[in-house]
C-alpha cells in the first residue's frame, strides 16, 4: 500500500499563483513548515531570499544564508533558521547584518510583494482579530490571524478588528475597530490586494456577511467579511505599495504605453542590383 499521512513535497505546478515560480525551472516547489500563517497563503523564506529578494541564486546559497550560525534573518523580530518557515500578510522581514526591513503585502493582483519599511515601523505589526473567547478560570483573550494569543485585552477588542502589536514585548498599543469609514485592504476573493473604505455592513443569518467598499479612484465593489483586514481609521497606519488599486486592462495598457520608449525605424533601405 501508498504510505500515508502528511505530504512533505510540492510540485512547482500545484505550488500557489502568487509565488511567481517559473514552471520550467524545476520539477519540484518548497513545502511550507506548519506554522502561524496557512499553507496557501504564506510563502517560504528561501524562496523570498532567492525569488523576491535576489540575495541568492539557488535553494542551496539560500539555506546557508538562512541557516547561519548567528542567525541572520528574523521574522517578526525573532531569528528563524527554517528555510521553509512560512512568512505571511503582514510580517516583518529583517536582515540583520544590512538592517534592511520589509513588510509582506499583497499586491493589486493578489501578489506577494515585499515593501521596504524604516527601523521605526518594523518594531510594530497589525493583526486581525479571528476570535475572543473565555478560558480557564474566567481568563479573557483574542487569537489573531498570524496564531497570536493575547490574554487580557482591552474589553472592546471585538471579531474583525486590528490590533498593533509591538514586537518587543509582544503587548497591544492600539486597536483600530471594524466600523464603516475604516480603511481596509482586501487579503481574500477576487478583490485581494485592494485597499478601499467600508461603505456598508449587510448582515446575512446563516451566511457571511457582505461588505461594500469603495477604492480611491471611486470604484465600488463587495466581499465577504472574512477578506477584510482594517488597516486603520481613515488613514493606512503602514506603509502601502506604491498602487493597490485595481485598474483596467485599457488603463493598464494605456501605462505600458507610456513607459515604453519606442525609437524611431529607419525606413530606408538599400537596395543592390545584381551584375549580369
Amino acid at each position: 500500500m501508498a504510505k500515508r499521512g502528511v505530504r512533505k513535497h510540492q510540485k512547482r505546478l500545484s505550488a500557489p499563483k502568487h509565488w511567481m515560480l517559473s514552471k520550467i525551472g524545476g520539477i519540484w516547489a518548497t513545502m511550507p513548515s506548519q506554522g502561524p500563517h496557512k499553507l496557501r497563503e504564506c510563502i517560504p523564506l528561501n524562496v523570498i531570499l532567492r525569488n523576491k529578494l535576489k540575495l541568492a541564486l539557488t535553494g542551496r546559497e539560500a539555506k546557508m544564508i538562512i541557516c547561519a550560525k548567528d542567525g541572520n534573518i528574523a521574522i517578526d523580530g525573532k531569528i528563524r533558521k527554517d528555510p521553509k518557515y512560512p512568512v505571511g500578510l503582514m510580517d516583518v522581514l529583517t536582515i540583520i547584518k544590512t538592517k534592511a526591513n520589509y513588510r509582506l503585502l499583497y499586491d493589486s493582483k493578489g501578489r506577494f510583494g515585499l515593501v521596504k519599511i524604516s527601523p521605526g515601523d518594523a518594531e510594530y505589526k497589525l493583526c486581525k482579530v479571528k476570535f475572543r473567547g473565555m478560558g480557564p478560570k474566567g481568563i479573557p483573550y483574542i487569537v489573531t490571524h498570524d496564531g497570536r494569543t493575547i490574554r487580557f485585552a482591552n474589553p472592546n477588542i471585538k471579531a474583525h478588528d486590528t490590533v498593533r502589536i509591538n514586537l518587543r514585548n509582544g503587548e497591544i498599543t492600539e486597536f483600530y475597530k471594524f466600523e464603516v469609514g475604516a480603511f481596509v485592504i482586501i487579503k481574500g476573493g477576487n478583490n485581494i490586494g485592494r485597499t478601499a473604505t467600508i461603505l456598508k455592513n449587510e448582515k446575512h443569518d446563516g451566511n457571511y456577511d457582505i461588505i461594500y467598499l469603495k477604492d480611491n479612484l471611486g470604484k465600488e465593489f463587495s466581499t465577504r467579511i472574512d477578506n477584510v483586514f482594517v488597516i486603520g481609521t481613515t488613514k493606512p497606519e503602514i506603509t502601502l505599495m506604491k498602487s493597490h488599486n485595481r485598474l483596467s486592462i485599457i488603463d493598464e495598457r494605456t501605462i505600458r504605453t507610456k513607459r515604453k520608449h519606442i525609437e524611431p525605424i529607419d525606413d530606408t533601405i538599400e537596395i543592390k542590383e545584381e551584375e549580369n
